[in-house]
């Protein structure tokens, strides 16, 4: 890993002179990028039948007025050719329903579990970025956008990021199933839910990300630091014992002259989880400390805590107005959960609709169905009465977490988009003795 570390950072200093020779049109280009995003969501959920509640568990009483905010300013400077440094304050605050626990596709994925509900102020992202022109590329604009200059890139290159920045920013990015600040609200449908991915409690990581980049393909490859407690936002930094890499491979397609994208990634993260049957015997022995490790109140003094996983996503535009998309995801289940959600498996599906044919060619419907699953250590590790730091209602009777989500998202003016959105959730937490759950939002969301 160090190697490639190393490689990546002479190929950044290199990079600057590797454009040399080229030609391109500088006004075409510009210095800065600034963009601004604030997003409100307010949710609630009604009472449903529960035979009995846990540490984690969702309030099976009805739960009003859940809000959460996030501000972001998004600041990009070019700094030489093909050079990059992207800058992203954010201000964050308030929580989500039962502090967004007792739903393993957890229901607002712009908050988190841990933390102060006041707003406060913090560094989301601060990262250089270089573009390397491989041999004979053509050119070809980008346009400006978040965390994007507008620019005359090449066609054929490599690009490294390193610094901070959220992993997902570069991973798993479906089209029509990507974002909580427009798009759907779920944990499981933002994100791979199986993927845990490494990220402290807020989303965000330290590392490198190093992309081949061709018209028609894309190869991946990032190594970055993962949380030294359980979804905690402090990070580990001994990286030769605590780390995560993933591998993704990009292939775009075309159907009947319409665009589509499939992608297929493979991660393996390295920490200080236990595994579920430590878990088990912590509990027969009844130690608390490891419990406590597991569920992200204290920190491990063991490494060797792995993780492996698979994950595929496709979207697919139909026509003018219909898309589709599908995801699936796999992980080996054996060690505890460590940073994004507790789901081992699973598989959505959902189509986005814009409305052009009701005469408002901006707003956007969507619609999704999740199902989500845990493996045989983790199922059993609950039933026990164990916790993770996301789920456990103290006992469990098994079955299939399945989610269903839809959401209308209307444009209102320029700047301003207004959501309604329901999630229905059967087995919350992978419990037949709770649920279904029912659970309402709004979201505004202001973005230039």
């Amino acid at each position: 890993m160090k190697k490639i570390i190393i490689l990546s950072l002479l190929y950044l200093f290199k990079s600057p002179f590797a454009w040399a020779q080229t030609n391109v049109d500088s006004t075409k280009e510009t210095k800065w990028t600034k963009h601004f995003q604030l997003t409100v969501i307010s949710q609630n959920h009604l009472a449903f039948r529960a035979l009995y509640s846990g540490r984690n568990s969702l309030s099976d009483s009805s739960e009003w007025g859940a809000t959460s905010i996030t501000s972001t300013l998004f600041l990009g400077r070019k700094l030489w050719r093909g050079g990059a440094f992207y800058f992203n304050p954010e201000i964050s605050g308030g929580q989500g329903l039962s502090y967004s626990q007792g739903v393993a596709g957890a229901l607002n994925g712009e908050t988190y579990r841990v933390g102060n509900p006041a707003p406060g102020l913090f560094i989301a992202r601060a990262y250089i970025q270089q573009q390397i022109p491989l041999d004979n590329s053509s050119f070809e604009d980008e346009d400006d956008d978040v965390n994007q200059i507008k620019d005359i890139v090449p066609a054929n290159r490599i690009t490294i990021s390193a610094g901070k920045f959220a992993i997902s920013d570069f991973y798993d990015d479906n089209k029509y199933s990507h974002d909580p600040r427009t798009q759907f609200m779920n944990w499981s449908l933002m994100s791979n839910g199986a993927w845990d991915y490494p990220a402290n409690t807020r989303g965000y990581t330290f590392g490198i990300v190093t992309e081949l980049i061709k018209p028609k393909w894309a190869l991946r490859f990032s190594s970055v630091a993962v949380p030294k407690i359980a979804n905690a936002p402090e990070m580990e930094y001994k990286i030769t014992k605590a780390h995560s890499e993933t591998i993704e491979f990009e292939r775009k397609i075309v159907l009947n002259k319409r665009s589509g994208d499939i992608c297929f990634f493979i991660s393996d993260t390295h920490s200080r989880a236990p595994s579920y049957s430590e878990g088990l015997k912590a509990i027969a022995d009844n130690d608390t400390y490891l419990l406590n490790v597991i569920s992200g109140k204290a920190e491990g003094d063991v490494y060797g805590g792995k993780k492996f996983g698979l994950g595929f996503s496709a979207d697919q535009e139909l026509n003018n107005e219909l898309g589709i998309f599908m995801r699936a995801g796999w992980n080996d289940g054996r060690d505890v959960t460590w940073a994004f959600t507790e789901i081992d498996q699973t598989l959505s599906v959902g189509i986005s609709l814009k409305g052009i044919r009701w005469h408002r060619p901006s707003d956007v419907f969507g619609i999704a169905s999740v199902i989500n699953g845990i493996s045989v250590p983790h199922r059993d590790f609950l039933a026990a009465g164990g916790y993770g730091f996301i789920i456990g209602d103290g006992k469990l009777n098994y079955g299939h977490e399945g989610i269903i989500e839809t959401y209308y998202n209307a444009f209102l003016s320029k700047f301003f988009w207004l959501t309604l959105d329901y999630q229905f959730v059967n087995n919350p937490a992978y419990n037949k003795d709770r649920g279904p759950v029912n659970a309402f939002a709004v979201r505004g969301h202001v973005a230039f």
